[in-house]
């Protein structure tokens, strides 16, 4: 049976944030494909992980027998998190938009789960791996606007998911989702809007597609 790890980090509750509403249509369509599966839920908003220490870093490049108890106990709870990524078959992250880039406790859970010599650099445990990133943002961000030189969550993301774990990585990115509460964007509500459906909509068909490649 398919196991999908569904990562949410919107600060938001799901009535009010556009990234936890288009994860929401990827889950129900995946679970729509895979009714035997299972879906571990991470909400990092309501249960954050342990921000990397000077412990659980160092562990990460020694020898276990040499940990002390401090590490030992440290790494324990990172090897939790590495350990659920690489049972996941998918990988589903709502990642919006906070003063140009990802929510400081999405990044606490890939500071825990991108290890160099396991799930990154050579080995690359989760090489693979699809993982679809919910990449919900209050303004317009893609080539040719503006502010296009603003753009850090993909391309950070890119660089993490894609370069050092080796994931299999596609985007859905709603835009302009400050527009319904932003009297200055008020002009730019039927472009959210718009936005919106389509994300929705690839939200649907980018699940099916997972789900059918891992049944195939």
């Amino acid at each position: 049976m398919a196991t999908l790890l569904h990562i949410d980090s919107s600060v938001f509750p799901a009535d009010a944030s556009s990234s936890r509403a288009v994860t929401d249509a990827f889950r129900r369509t995946w679970q729509e494909q895979h009714p035997e599966g299972t879906v571990i839920h991470r909400d990092l908003a309501t249960n954050p992980v342990p921000h990397i220490t000077a412990h659980s870093h160092t562990a990460g490049f020694s020898d276990p027998a040499t940990h002390s108890p401090e590490q030992a106990a440290a790494f324990a709870e990172r090897l939790k998190l590495i350990e659920e990524l690489e049972r996941a078959d998918a990988v589903l992250i709502g990642a919006p938009m906070y003063n140009l880039t990802i929510p400081s406790t999405l990044k606490a859970w890939l500071d825990n789960v991108v290890l160099m010599g396991r799930t990154a650099g050579n080995a690359q445990s989760v090489k693979g791996t699809p993982v679809t990133v919910v990449a919900s943002r209050g303004g317009a961000y893609g080539p040719g606007t503006p502010r296009e030189g603003y753009e850090y969550v993909q391309n950070y993301l890119s660089a993490i998911l894609t370069d050092f774990l080796g994931a299999d990585l596609q985007f859905i990115v709603p835009e302009l989702t400050m527009a319904p509460v932003n009297p200055d964007m008020a002009d730019l509500v039927p472009l959210f809007e718009a936005s919106r459906e389509r994300a929705l909509e690839e939200a649907a068909t980018k699940a099916k597609q997972v789900a059918q490649r891992l049944v195939a």
